[in-house]
């Protein structure tokens, strides 16, 4: 009994000094925190005090700008007023974080922000969900008392994917930080001086003059309108009434575990039957699933797989699913644009598939018909822009639409969301199965490519690792070793144009990998650009832990799928025998696959 006391106290010592402590002294409460806590405002947090601020992101962004973040700090009997986001945490330090001089100097820090902000808060896209608006309201704002000039820039909208809007920015750098420290980018940085300083692409060119990439992460984490996506949700509208029209709505697989979190819903609520129910109130003609065409992306990618490992194609195979990805690869890596797949990504293959097959098959002229899609990425924006998805002279996709561009219209449509019973998709392009599914997260696509490639040689399924949990997670490159056909695979997956960097970085070193999947985004989908954004969840843990709770959802639809492997699809079986032949044929190849020839893509070719 004595040893164990021995032994249990012998562990507490050495966990303490792996695990060192500071005590420190919050509003005259002593609190501990470990001794690597960043900054006394992650302090004060983790003790259940919350101090506001504007341009802190944990782990990514700490400039103390906004100085909405003040404390008064006691140092020598005396006290000074220090940004918290910046302060080391000390032993015995003494901190006050709502005291009366604290609270007058927050409001006036706001205040001065205010008083350059456009204020024209009732027609902004960020109403209700605005950073600054929600502190003006908890800080008890009601009066601007300051006056000063005000930025008049002209707002940059000559792309098809994000607005720059400069007279709401607030200089907070989280833009910049994004970019930089998680997409590996680097668009954004300070232009001008003083009070013109904005925060901008180098000479203050639009988007698609820079490096940018289309991502939209810089918009998940802005926290005014300074950011937002190209709005097309209005020529939607025009075009469902307009009795001219046949109006085609996709739904990427993403959408069905993130759309009901504009109405309430916990992030990860399977909400698939209720969104195309809204659809077909809004006034849809046809509601597809881009699930569908992401079992025939991995049917053909699949089949591209194989004839590359037989000497047909560069090695690796590089996954061409991701807009922004593709835009990276083409700016920072175009040497291995040839390694990209061929294939459309599941969303133009739907497209060029409702203006051929699903056309000739109904006697539709393609001219009449509209193709939407409502994806969780601002990039897929300018993906149905780019001049290569054209089928047969006609677009592929006519207008995308965010996640929360649904989210608007259906309540602009008045539609209780919540209360919606629950539909199926349209036959034929709107059965799916579980490998197209997963396509939503990272790994996924690389998962279901390898279900539909071992079966194909194999001839049955992957004994025990249909569910190949060596891809899934939020690691950021993850790597594994497949026997197909007695030769070893080694195949990797990347999220985050970051990680993408790292891991090309050892392809080009010479390091080989056979097949490699890699997302724009972080998490892949379920973090994209154009997926709600909650004021809550916009921090690095709660939005990492949104992307596991929608990625959850997504392997729970996949679970439960009658159909798990994408070849099994019978309407993609049925789309074989009746139209393209077989995987890979002359009619596959015009109408599901690409060649990206371009190393820039020049701004007046985009289709808007």
């Amino acid at each position: 009994m004595q040893q164990n006391m021995q032994n249990i106290n012998q562990m507490e010592r050495e966990t303490q000094v792996d695990n060192p402590k500071v005590s420190l002294w919050i509003n005259n409460q002593e609190v501990t925190v470990p001794a690597n806590t960043p900054n006394l405002l992650e302090a004060a947090r983790a003790t259940g005090i919350e101090i506001p601020s504007l341009c802190y992101l944990q782990d990514i962004n700490a400039a103390g700008s906004c100085r909405i973040c003040l404390v008064e700090v006691e140092s020598g009997g005396r006290r000074s007023l220090q940004a918290s986001c910046v302060y080391p945490v000390q032993e015995g330090l003494k901190v006050f974080t709502n005291t009366p001089r604290v609270r007058r100097a927050r409001k006036r820090m706001l205040e001065l922000l205010l008083s350059e902000h456009d204020l024209d808060c009732v027609n902004c896209i960020k109403n209700r969900n605005c950073e600054l608006q929600k502190l003006a309201d908890d800080l008890g704002v009601r009066k601007i008392r300051l006056t000063g000039e005000r930025l008049n820039l002209p707002i940059q909208n000559k792309n098809p994917f994000i607005v720059r809007d400069y007279n709401k920015c607030i200089k907070c750098r989280r833009c910049e930080a994004i970019c930089k420290k998680v997409q590996g980018v680097n668009v954004y940085s300070a232009q001008k001086r003083g009070f013109n300083t904005v925060i901008a692409p180098a000479f203050m060119h639009d988007l698609t003059e820079s490096d940018c990439i289309a991502c939209g992460q810089c918009l998940q984490y802005c926290p005014t309108a300074a950011l937002a996506e190209r709005e097309y949700f209005q020529d939607v509208w025009d075009a469902i009434e307009d009795p001219q029209k046949i109006v085609v709505v996709q739904t990427a697989p993403a959408a069905q575990v993130s759309i009901g979190e504009m109405f309430g819903m916990s992030p990860g609520t399977i909400v698939t039957g209720k969104m195309v129910s809204a659809l077909r109130r809004i006034g849809f003609d046809y509601v597809f699933s881009t699930v569908f065409a992401a079992d025939l992306t991995v049917v053909e990618e699949a089949n591209e797989l194989l004839e590359r490992l037989k000497g047909n194609g560069k090695l690796p195979l590089i996954s061409s699913c991701s807009p922004g990805w593709v835009r990276y690869c083409e700016k920072f890596f175009p040497e291995y644009v040839d390694n990209l797949s061929s294939c459309k990504s599941p969303q133009e293959m739907l497209g060029a598939l409702v203006k051929t097959y699903f056309a000739e098959k109904n006697h539709f002229d393609p001219e009449k018909l509209v193709v939407v899609a409502v994806m969780p990425c601002t990039a897929k924006k300018f993906e149905a822009a780019r001049p290569e998805m054209v089928t047969r002279g006609t677009r592929d996709v006519d207008y995308v639409l965010t996640v929360r561009e649904l989210g608007r219209m259906i309540r602009e449509a008045g539609i209780k969301f919540a209360s919606l019973p629950d539909n199926d998709f349209d036959d034929s392009l709107g059965i799916s199965t579980g490998a197209g599914t997963i396509f939503g997260t990272t790994g996924g696509v690389m998962e279901a490519a390898i279900r539909t490639a071992f079966a194909l040689v194999e001839g049955s399924e992957m004994p025990g690792r249909i569910d190949f949990k060596d891809l899934r997670g939020m690691k950021g490159t993850k790597e594994a070793t497949v026997q197909i056909g007695g030769q070893t695979l080694r195949i990797a997956v990347a999220h985050g144009t970051r990680n993408a960097r790292r891991l090309m970085e050892r392809v080009k070193a010479g390091e080989k990998f056979h097949f490699i999947e890699i997302m724009g985004c972080p998490g892949g989908c379920v973090g994209g650009g154009g997926q709600p954004i909650s004021i809550e969840q916009r921090s690095r843990k709660k939005s990492e832990e949104l992307r596991r709770q929608r990625a959850q959802a997504l392997y729970s639809i996949d679970i439960n799928k009658k159909i798990r492997l994408a070849h099994e699809n019978p309407a993609v079986k049925e789309l074989y025998k009746q139209y393209l032949d077989h995987p890979l044929s002359k009619k596959a190849k015009e109408i599901l696959h690409v060649k990206y020839k371009q190393k820039e893509i020049n701004k007046n070719k985009l289709l808007h």
